[in-house]
């Protein structure tokens, strides 16, 4: 862990009352992302971890009174404010993403396996995941209620990101005004899938097709004033 991770994380509220902290909150915050980065998969897991990588885990915080048993990770971590944690997380990975010009950044929803509780009366988790290709991470999620509600999420996702000079890629579902304008105004590009939710813009991009197909793929430099040569579909 770099020192700035400390720096990132420091704002984060600490759930607990003064008197009751044998473990502070950022020795079990560096544990807790370790032990997930490493493919820890629960509380258990976590501890377990820590058990096994304490010395490692010692050059980074001082962890005074060892590794906190697997109860006292969960209850700190699930008492944390999400909307903080996620603004400490995005902030710290955007900072350790080296970003290059053109790179993809794929947003796709996906909804969780296994997240249903019928015992408790929950749904199934939905999520849009902004996922960076090249080097296999996720720069940033928003939950959402319901997979149709991803059309609002983008944005939100978005609007925490850094991904000037990058390119976009969305489903069908993203395929909005909106959406778009949002990429725009973050200095990236984009690149729609388009369906029959943009029934206009759908219909004039298969007259685009048609037309260019017609013309064996070329179009006239005229067509295109701003370009030297002859534009290629």
């Amino acid at each position: 862990m770099s020192p700035n991770f400390m720096t990132h994380f420091s704002a984060l509220q600490d759930p607990r009352i003064e008197r009751r902290k044998q473990h502070a909150l950022m020795d079990i915050l560096v544990l807790t992302i370790a032990a997930m980065i490493s493919g820890a998969d629960g509380w258990v897991a976590i501890a377990e971890f820590g058990a096994i990588k304490l010395d490692w885990l010692r050059q980074f915080v001082p962890l005074k009174n060892g590794i906190p048993s697997h109860d006292c990770i969960a209850y700190v971590i699930s008492r944390l404010s999400p909307t903080q944690f996620q603004r400490c997380f995005l902030n710290w990975i955007n900072e350790i993403h080296e970003q290059t010009a053109g790179e993809i950044i794929a947003i796709d929803g996906k909804t969780a396996r296994g997240s249903r509780d019928k015992k408790h009366d929950k749904n199934l988790l939905h999520m849009v995941s902004a996922w960076v290709a090249a080097n296999r991470i996720v720069l940033g999620q928003e939950v959402t209620a319901e997979k149709s509600n991803e059309i609002t999420a983008i944005p939100n996702l978005l609007e925490l990101l850094e991904i000037r000079g990058c390119i976009v890629t969305i489903d069908a579902i993203g395929c909005q005004p909106d959406i778009a304008a949002k990429i725009v105004e973050k200095g990236a590009d984009h690149v729609w899938g388009l369906k029959g939710n943009q029934g206009s813009m759908h219909e004039a991009t298969e007259d685009l097709f048609v037309t260019a197909e017609t013309n064996d793929f070329i179009l006239e430099a005229d067509v295109c004033p701003k370009s030297k040569t002859t534009q290629h579909i």
